[in-house]
């Protein structure tokens, strides 16, 4: 019996609702840099939208039966929800730059929807949940909270979008109001990916195959890398205007490149994901390629000065700390399971 079917497991955790609530601003804005260390404080802002709407996301997906493909579609609702609604980004011509990014079409500014929605679906929605579920892995495909918690979730959610919405564009994008045709079909779009995840996307497979799974040093050299060459294609670095150096509608040629890749990784990683000689070290590795990687990339796209640098170096050795306490931890729990065929072929490949 798996720690997760144990009867002695509470029906609920709510240390593990709290936990991811609160490492998902701290892995989204803190250690990205664009909210640096130097106002940290502001995390406190992001909790309600960041931390509630990712444990809606997770609480929502886990009810229905359902898995990452879920949580992905779900976290693009997520980003129309905050850049859209709260921040008003998405066809703001002024805020954050993000209109003289290239492609704006018909007033939406389309590589900055693109470049955040899969930023978003990765580092605020995949990486805090997928690093909760190893901490707490008696509640890994159980509710971390009950029927009250799930309404609060989802009224804290609206909250912080309400509070986005108030705080941000009044201040850095004064005047300016997203066209009502664009709320709506933005709400509609919402209602209709939620739909779509939650009732139409097929459960997880509990098959497993016998693919072959990397080493988890190359894992998380190719998780990095990858992080680096996508926040390249996609975000303007080096004090460029566009991504990739391009200017007006060539900013499309680097996007495609950024989707193919991403289409590439997701099918690779499903892959090997379903290989019995899977485990949570291997998940691992890659999140902390990537962490390393996105907070060395924010020294490059978001820092301004070398205080705020210095703020990412630090965040990047606690990051490096963090995983290494939690692969010390996984590795206790392996040497504990018994013995299957697929982990002697993982240990001898080792």
């Amino acid at each position: 019996m798996s720690a997760a079917d144990s009867p002695q497991a509470p029906r609920y955790r709510r240390g593990a609702a709290w936990t991811l609530v609160v490492l998902t601003p701290l892995i989204a804005e803190l250690a990205l840099g664009s909210t640096p260390v130097r106002m940290a404080w502001l995390v406190l802002l992001w909790v309600p939208v960041y931390g509630a709407g990712v444990l809606l996301i997770r609480e929502l997906a886990v009810r229905r039966g359902r898995g990452w493909p879920s949580i992905l579609v779900l976290a693009a609702c997520y980003e129309l929800l905050e850049d859209g609604l709260g921040l008003q980004a998405l066809t703001s011509p002024r805020l954050y730059g993000a209109a003289d990014w290239g492609a704006r079409v018909l007033g939406f500014n389309l590589p900055y929807w693109f470049a955040n929605t899969a930023y978003h679906a990765v580092f605020t929605v995949v990486v805090p949940i997928a690093l909760t579920r190893m901490l707490f892995p008696s509640h890994r495909d159980r509710p971390y909270v009950g029927r009250l918690g799930l309404w609060t979730a989802g009224i804290v959610t609206a909250l912080g979008v309400l509070v986005l919405r108030v705080s941000v564009p009044p201040s850095e994008d004064p005047g300016y109001q997203a066209p009502i045709g664009f709320v709506i079909g933005c709400l509609a779009v919402v209602l209709v990916l939620a739909v779509i995840a939650l009732a139409v996307v097929p459960p997880p497979s509990p098959l497993r195959t016998d693919a072959a799974v990397p080493g988890r040093a190359a894992l998380a050299l190719g998780a990095g890398a990858a992080t680096l060459v996508f926040f390249f294609l996609t975000f303007p670095v080096f004090g460029a205007t566009q991504p990739a150096f391009t200017h007006g509608r060539w900013v499309l040629v680097p996007l495609a490149l950024a989707l193919a890749g991403i289409v590439w990784g997701y099918r690779a990683l499903t892959r090997m994901s379903r290989s019995a000689a899977w485990t949570d070290r291997d998940a691992l590795a890659l999140i902390a390629g990537a962490l390393v990687a996105h907070s060395l990339g924010g020294m490059v796209i978001m820092a301004d000065n070398a205080v705020d640098r210095i703020g990412l170096a630090a965040i990047t050795v606690l990051t490096v700390a963090g995983v290494g306490l939690v692969d010390r931890r996984l590795r206790r729990d392996d040497q504990a399971a018994p013995v299957t065929p697929a982990s002697r072929r993982r240990t001898r490949a080792s």
